[in-house]
């Protein structure tokens, strides 16, 4: 329970802990965020850390002078963080992805959700990779499941590129120019709770979209 205590303190109030640890840490703060995001878009079993919120705090601290901190060499190195982690996840799945298919359950990875996100996967292309980037918990799972499934990696890999190039210069240069705001510092638990609000919303239109569709004719 002190754990997920400790976690929730940390993920809301990400820009004081992250200004904390530049004072402590100096240039190993590049480190420890590289692992953050390798950590969550690598492991399949940690999909709760805080990616979208961190980028856009780091964003916010490097605007900071005081910290010493390049917003453009936090982009490089988070984008390179987040390509690594999609590939070992992907190649996770690909090793791993059978077994599951043989079995109802593999820790909370139960088949039929694998087979609900191929046939997703199916519909909407090799776009599902980007999409998922800015999705939390399914940018976790979504290289995973890629590997699992039939998407072939140069296929995977043009899109996993194309997500990185996207979702880690977006929200780290919003932190960036916007998270030192006097409102924005204010304010910054709402303003996390808004970037995972606008992050979930595709889930809730999607499920929304699936539970008032009207079945189609035989």
């Amino acid at each position: 329970m002190e754990f997920l205590t400790q976690f929730i303190d940390f993920f809301l109030h990400l820009d004081k802990h992250l200004f904390n640890i530049v004072e402590e840490y100096g240039t190993l703060t590049y480190v420890i965020l590289f692992l953050i995001v390798f950590t969550e878009t690598g492991l399949v079993i940690m999909p709760l850390l805080p990616g979208d919120s961190l980028l856009f705090a780091a964003g916010a601290i490097a605007a900071n002078e005081t910290t010493g901190l390049n917003v453009w060499l936090i982009i490089i190195i988070l984008i390179i963080a987040a390509l690594m982690g999609d590939n070992v996840n992907y190649f996770i799945g690909k090793t791993f992805g059978g077994q599951i298919k043989k079995r109802e359950k593999i820790l909370f990875l139960k088949r039929e959700y694998l087979e609900k996100t191929e046939a997703f996967y199916e519909k909407h292309g090799g776009s599902t990779v980007i999409m998922a980037r800015f999705i939390p918990i399914v940018r976790t799972v979504a290289p995973f499941v890629a590997g699992a499934g039939s998407m072939n990696y140069s296929k995977y890999i043009v899109f996993c590129i194309v997500g990185a190039l996207l979702w880690v210069p977006t929200l780290t240069l919003l932190g960036y120019f916007f998270g030192n705001m006097e409102i924005v510092k204010k304010n910054f638990e709402l303003v996390i709770f808004g970037i995972i609000g606008i992050s979930i919303l595709p889930m809730i239109f999607s499920y929304l979209k699936s539970r008032f569709a009207k079945p189609s004719a035989a």
